[in-house]
């Protein structure tokens, strides 16, 4: 892909200005289904053996996934759409990561009457394992919750140091490439950093602002996490307690963006 290329695929994914907003993502607008608003199906199919909704990292969007449905057979992808990016850049970014996740419950609800796996990267993980909560709730049976750049481990000390909001663009892009998983010509481009930076930065409040509460019910369903084994910076949930159901961990070669090079279809099949 050349440099022209790589600009096109970003200029698609955000075409607006950030406005933050501290209130709940938009309803659906006339029309429109919480569904279609919040997942994207490439691939649908007429007779799913199982839906599997993927969830992305903080400043991800659903075009990660969009090839996810080719390779699992007998599975339906849909990826989110987070609020303030892609076709949905005009609106405010998620500012409270419940609130997110209680949305999305609201769209994977239909879903259900096939077998219902979340899969969640990073940030995702977190969404993902409120919107299995959400889901749980309301009597509906995830039949597994995979944790990919997440490991089990104690919840971190709060980190004094997370500072997004104070961050200029060129800490923000560092970070990016930090992590890896964003191609280092690309995020030196103006344009790029004016249109991708902003919900980037947006994600990373919401995500360090969101903490765990003492009366969050447990998980009924098994949880698998996958971490790179050159990954430092994992995500840190105890999962194992926060599932009453079974748990196992998963290493893989790679860093924390291990599944842009080798995705884990592999063991999504066999789950």
């Amino acid at each position: 892909m050349t440099p022209t290329d790589r600009l096109t695929t970003a200029r698609s994914a955000a075409t607006a200005s950030f406005v933050p907003a501290a209130r709940p993502p938009r309803p659906p607008g006339p029309g429109q289904s919480p569904r279609t608003l919040w997942l994207h199906c490439p691939d649908p199919l007429p007779d799913p053996a199982r839906r599997l909704i993927c969830f992305p990292h903080a400043g991800g969007s659903a075009a990660f996934f969009r090839t996810w449905g080719r390779r699992l057979p007998g599975t339906e992808v849909h990826a989110v759409r987070y609020p303030g990016r892609a076709e949905r850049i005009a609106e405010p970014a998620a500012t409270d990561l419940r609130v997110l996740a209680h949305a999305i419950a609201d769209a994977v609800e239909p879903l259900a009457d096939r077998p219902i796996v979340l899969f969640g990267h990073s940030m995702g993980a977190a969404v993902a394992l409120e919107a299995a909560r959400c889901l749980e709730r309301r009597g509906i049976r995830v039949t597994h919750l995979v944790a990919s750049g997440s490991r089990d481990a104690p919840y971190p000390e709060p980190d004094e140091a997370a500072t997004e909001q104070d961050e200029d663009d060129d800490a923000v892009v560092a970070r990016l490439l930090a992590l890896g998983g964003t191609d280092p010509e690309l995020a030196a481009d103006p344009e790029f950093r004016e249109l991708v930076v902003p919900y980037v930065r947006a994600d990373g409040l919401m995500f360090h602002g969101y903490t765990p509460r003492h009366d969050d019910p447990p998980l009924h369903c098994p949880v698998t996490t996958i971490v790179g084994d050159a990954d430092e910076d994992a995500d840190r949930r105890p999962w194992s307690e926060l599932t009453v159901a079974a748990h196992r961990e998963h290493r893989v070669t790679g860093d924390h963006f291990y599944l842009v090079p080798r995705p884990p279809f592999a063991l999504l099949r066999n789950l």
